[in-house]
Parts: C-alpha cells; structure tokens; sequence
C-alpha cells in the first residue's frame, strides 16, 4: 500500500471515522487510513520532552537515549527489533537505550506524527523499517551538526560511532548527551536525502541483541495490564449472552445487592451486563449468583452440526465463485488419466491468550483515559471516544504490553467499550473490567471454520496437469472489513493462493488452474488468528499436494520441485528446508518425514517434519527444521523464537484446538476442554535463516502455514493415511 502524508486528517475526522478505520488497520487490514511515512515529517511540531531530537529520540544529558516505539509488544519482540534499527541509523551505545512508547492521543495531538500504531499481519518491522531508520539517521546527522557548530568546524570534519561524536584532526570528542540541547534546536534533514546504511555495515541491526523487555518478565517486575492498580479502582467481571446474537431479558440485582463488596450492576447494553465490586474475585462471584434471564434469539438451534452441512453445501453449490481461473481445469481433471479428490475441514479456534481480554478506564470531568493490552492503540483510542461520546482530544490511551494478542486484541474493542460504559457509571474511579477464561474462552472472535474440496488431474508420466480448489467457509472481511469484499468475491479468504507476488503468492504453477471461495458465514464472530487464512489454506495445499505426489508415484520433494520452476524465492526455502532436514537421508526405523511450503506476509517458508507414530496412535514428533526467507532480519534470536512459538500454536491447532458449537453457543469453556501443547511435547526446532536482501517480509505469521503440513504429511508417510479432519485427536492420534 503507497502511504501518503495527510496530517490533518485525524484532527478533522469524527469519531466514528476514526473508529472505523483504525478497526481496520489493527484486525491486519490497511484501508484508507492516511499517516506521514517518514520519520521527521513532523518534527517541528510541540516537543514531548526537552531532550526530544525528533518524534523518534531522546538524548539525556547523561546519554541515556530514549527511542519511541510506536507498536505493540506482546513477546514477539517488535520493540527491540525498531529500537535496533533506529539505534543503528543513531550510531548510539546499544548499553544505554531504553524505550517508550508515544499515547495515540500525543500522535493524534501532533498531527498523527508517529503513523500507524497497530501490530498485526507482521507488519510491526516490516512497513515501518524506513522511516524509523531515517528518524534515527537524522538525529545522529543533527546531534554531529551541532558538535561541529560548538567547535566551529565543517561537519564533514566530523564522525559519529557508540555514542560519541569525534573531530579527528584536533582530537576532540563530545558525547550525544552533551550536544542533545543544541542538536534539538536545528532544523531537520530532508530524510528523503538521507542515505541509509547497508544491512553489511550494520553492527547493531542484524545481530542478535538480548531484548530490553526480558528481565522484568523473568524476575516479575512487569505490569500487565491485567495486574495495573490505581488508588480508590473497582473491579468489574463481566457476562455476555451465551448465545451470539441472544438479548438480556432480565436480571434481580436485590439477590446479590448485601454480597461482599458489591457496589452494583450495570447494564453495558443489550446483550452484556457487569458486577462492579472492590475485587475482582467478589464481582465474579456475584457475577456467577445474579439471575439473569437471556433471550438466546433466532440462534438458540445452531449447532456444530448445522454448521457443517452448510459448509458442505457450499462445496457444491452452484455460482460465479471464482478468483483464479487459468486454462480449463475441470475439462483438464475429466480428461486426466489419473483424478485425485480430497476433502479437508478446519475448525473454529480460539486465541487462548494467556491474559484474558481486560481494560481499565477513568473518566474525569470530561476526559477518559483507558489503560489497556491493545494491538492496536487507535483503535482503542475511537473506542473510548465512541462510548464516552467525548471528542478524541478529550481521550488517551496508555498502552500495556499484552500477555498475547494473537489477532485478538486488534480490530476488535469491545473490552475497551465495556469498561468504558461501567466507568461512566462510576465518574472519576479507575475501573478495571477483566474477562474471566470462561467468558474469554466462549466470546472470542475466533478462526473462522472452513473447508476445502480439492481435485487435481496426473497424466501417464506422473505430471499434475490440474488443480481445482474450492474453499467453503466463514469471512473476516464480512464482519470486519465489509468494504473490501467485491463484487461479492472475498480474496483474502485464499490467501496464499494469490497469483500477485509480494504478500501471499501460491508457489506452483499449473497448466490448468480454478480457485473458488464461497462465502458461508455463521452466528459465530470471527477475526484474525496467527497465520489468518494462510495456517488453513497452507494446510489444504500442502497435504493435497501430498496426496498428488503419491498418487503419481513420486518424491514429495521432486513432484514439488517440478511445478516451482516459476516461483525461484519459494523454490529457495525449499531447497534449504530440504537440505538442512537431510531430505533423502536415512532414518532410524519407524520415523517419518515430511515437508512443505508456502508463502505469507511477504515471506518465503518451509519446513520438514519427522515423525513417528506407534500402534496406539501416539504421535512424536522428533525434530522440526523451518527455512525463512523475510528478506532481511533484524534479529536472528528473535526470529527463531517466533517460529519456535508458531510451532506450539500451529501443532496445538492440529492436535488438540476445537471450538463447538451447541445450542447456538460455544461449548469449549477453559483449558480442560480446549488444551494446548505441553513443553514435553514439543519437538527439536532448528531455523535456517535465508535472506535474500531485495525485500522485507514479515516474521511473527509466515510460518505457521507450514507447520501443520509438514507433520501432517510425516504422519502420511508414517500410516499410509491423510489426515483431512481437524483436531487429530477427534480420530485416535495423541501428541506424546
């Protein structure tokens, strides 16, 4: 997307614009939200501090610099890779940088100087690379310009490394701290003429620097959000209809009035109510004794069941559902001298973030504030002005780091909205509403369940002379982004079947191709999950391809091989998966490989899986290797932990992840019935990092969509069977 200046924008905007657009841009869209691109474009606006040398740092007299950090941590580790790449263009003391991060209220207030604060769809590093590197270079240009000026020499005389600014023909040095005062007075650089460093010459960037948000995780100094206090706060627990789309009929708060700590029952709105109390604890309990009565509306019948035969009707339902249509597949597939089909299904899944979805709000005469775990803190910023009804530049919000986002905490605000319109009730008192797991667990906005059918035509030599795809299923644009949906066509539903390079290009070729995706939307709401369409869809190509491959009576690797001839960036991290992985190699008895590839979030995976599988069902997985190629890396460490993290969420989903409906409402209510992976369960990870220099991709999602594929295709091989239903414990197989 081609970003463009527009600084006014935000301040003529109404709330509901506001709303609407940065809602979009935090769910992992980016529509017609207008932002500054570059670093300084607006550095002359009202400092924040008097050490500011532009939006971006902060030199202290003693040295210590500050650089802001416009996006969201939820332990990926986008602060420290921006705060690296700023640091680098700097020049500074790595030793001596700590972070902040900006309010949208303070970007909205300079004329939204900081652009986009949303964290999703791996674009944290990836679309803001640049301008954070030329506000970094700048400040190191005027900090040099104003040593030169206080010794009165050309500042071509003068050079800046770790920190300190050295005027090498008469010796003299000065640190940045010394010059911040003065370099802060300067007119900036034009950053459009800055010359940024090459990834060869980077000493900071590049290497795999420790994180600067460890250690207070590790010794628990860290305050999440779910843990803040404020003096004279009241808690507040919180119920929803149970059944999507169901209303409140009634509640008698008299039965609950005289429980401990109780201060009331407040109506959020039709379908939601609160218990405020001195503890949380006291509100919840209330919260589970107050009779409530719900009306669970048209939905009360839905079921997973009803559910899956509209899914299946759309597999064969009749209409113009095509988005990629190259020869004549169908005629190709009747003609074949061989015809593989397969069915696969994936299932409703939810975030299962660790900490539930809270907020805490305190309105003050006519100002809120909002202390919240956002992915996205505009949207949470319009949230808050919505439900107050205050103009924007009567709100703020301060952004905790989140105990994961996962998609969750985007697009999606209504916590923020909730606690809003308890704190109304309760004017100048912080109240912190938190989510209990069971309400968290049953009122996601979840991975929309899909299925895919799938057929492809072999001739006599082995060769796929067509692919036929058919995905049936539930729409995130639907809900969240109406607008991109045309002319009926939803294209990020196949996402990773794109022909457009860049973002989420299939990488095969075939001589007769036809994608289609059919919109079935159910009750359930749905959102961005890690991977979004590319952890399903990468599953239904890669283990269908699997299936063509044996059926043609050739190598998995060979059979791909030979359809990539068009696609060398996704042939590469093939090769390098397959090589790293001793594709070919021998095994010990009983275990099994397999393999995969996709592409997502401008990024190239691959993986290769082996498995074995006993008598019993019981599926060990000895050893995982991935090949990434994002183009550049910021910080190999942490890149590998993002994959190492994409292999518990991906591998949970395949094994153990369902969420059911039943009587219209989510039957999955905590960890007992929706479990996730055990450490003993998790495999040896290893990570060969392939970056090709000419692009940036994307880190935290790519490669989740070859996880899934990669196992599943080693069980394959190790049974002789597909695997086509999703969780694999609902049919025998158990993760040991």
């Amino acid at each position: 997307m081609t970003q463009t200046s527009t600084p006014n924008t935000a301040l003529t905007t109404s709330r509901r614009q506001f709303l609407v657009s940065s809602a979009a841009v935090g769910s992992g869209l980016a529509l017609g939200l207008s932002f500054a691109p570059n670093a300084m474009a607006q550095a002359a606006y009202t400092t924040l501090t008097p050490n500011e040398i532009n939006i971006w740092v902060v030199v202290k007299p003693d040295d210590t610099v500050v650089i802001r950090i416009a996006r969201s941590e939820m332990g990926q580790g986008t602060r420290t890779g921006l705060a690296q790449l700023v640091a680098e263009e700097l020049d500074c003391d790595w030793s001596k940088v700590t972070t902040e991060m900006p309010t949208p209220g303070q970007s909205l207030a300079r004329k939204r100087a900081w652009g986009d604060m949303s964290t999703g769809g791996s674009r944290g590093i990836r679309t803001s690379h640049d301008y954070v590197r030329r506000g970094g270079a700048a400040a190191r240009l005027m900090l040099m310009q104003a040593a030169a000026n206080r010794w009165n020499v050309p500042v071509a005389e003068v050079m800046a490394k770790e920190g300190v600014i050295t005027h090498a023909i008469s010796g003299r040095t000065l640190s940045y701290g010394k010059v911040a005062d003065d370099a802060a007075k300067l007119t900036a650089p034009d950053p459009a003429k800055i010359t940024l460093k090459k990834p060869s010459q980077w000493r900071i960037a590049g290497k795999s620097m420790r994180r600067l948000d460890t250690a207070d995780k590790v010794d628990g100094r860290k305050t999440f959000s779910i843990d803040l206090q404020l003096p004279g706060m009241l808690n507040a627990a919180v119920m929803q209809s149970p059944v999507f789309g169901g209303k409140l009929v009634s509640f008698d708060d008299r039965k609950i009035a005289k429980m401990r700590g109780v201060k009331g029952v407040v109506k959020i709105n039709d379908s939601t109510l609160a218990v405020v109390a001195d503890t949380f604890w006291h509100a919840k309990t209330a919260l589970a004794e107050l009779p409530v009565v719900w009306d669970d509306g048209v939905n009360a019948n839905a079921s997973s069941a009803t559910i899956d035969a509209m899914l299946r009707e759309g597999l064969t339902a009749n209409g113009d559902f095509w988005q990629r249509k190259e020869g004549d597949a169908p005629a190709a597939i009747s003609q074949a001298v061989k015809k593989v089909e397969a069915t696969y299904t994936s299932p409703f899944l939810a975030h299962a973030t660790m900490e539930p979805m809270n907020c805490t709000v305190r309105i003050t005469g006519n100002r809120a504030e909002a202390w919240v775990p956002t992915q996205s803190a505009e949207a949470s910023l319009a949230a808050l002005a919505e439900a107050t009804g205050f103009p924007l530049e009567q709100c703020d919000v301060y952004k905790m780091d989140l105990g994961g986002g996962l998609g969750r905490r985007g697009g999606q605000q209504e916590y923020v909205d909730q606690a809003a319109q308890v704190a109304k009730k309760f004017p100048g008192t912080p109240i912190k509403l938190v989510w209990s797991r069971e309400e968290d667990m049953t009122h996601d906005f979840y991975r929309p369940v899909s299925m895919a059918k799938m057929s492809a035509g072999i001739d006599d030599k082995g060769n796929m002379t067509a692919f036929h795809l058919r995905v049936s299923g539930q729409s995130l644009n639907a809900l969240l982004a109406p607008m991109a949906i045309k002319n009926n066509k939803d294209v990020r539903q196949l996402q990773g079947f794109w022909a457009e390079p860049g973002d989420a290009q299939l990488g095969y070729s075939f001589p007769n191709l036809l994608t289609e995706y059919v919109m079935r939307n159910t009750h359930v709401p749905v959102g961005p999950w890690r991977g979004v369409n590319t952890n399903q869809n990468g599953i239904y190509m890669e283990c269908f391809l699997e299936e063509c491959a044996r059926a043609a009576g050739k190598d998995s690797l060979e059979f791909r091989r030979a359809l990539m001839a068009n696609h060398p960036k996704h042939l590469g991290v093939l090769n390098a998966a397959a090589e790293a992985g001793d594709w070919g190699k021998p095994l010990p008895p009983g275990v099994f490989r397999g393999i995969a590839q996709f592409m997502g979030y401008a990024s190239y995976s691959a993986a290769v899986a082996e498995v074995s599988v006993s008598p019993k069902g019981e599926v060990k997985i000895h050893r995982m290797v991935f090949a990434l190629n994002s183009g550049h890396v910021v910080n190999p460490a942490q890149v590998r932990a993002q994959i190492e993290g994409s292999v518990v969420m991906g591998l949970s989903g395949v094994f153990l992840g369902e969420n059911t409906v039943e009587k219209g409402r989510m039957k999955e209510r905590n960890f007992d019935t929706y479990p996730l992976m055990r450490l003993k369960e998790t495999p040896k990870v290893e990570t060969v990092l392939v970056p090709t220099g000419d692009f940036w991709g994307g880190v935290g999602e790519p490669t989740i969509c070859v996880v899934g594929p990669a196992v599943l295709n080693a069980i394959y091989a190790a049974t002789g069977k597909p695997q086509r239903d999703l969780p694999l414990r609902k049919h025998g197989l158990t993760l040991v």
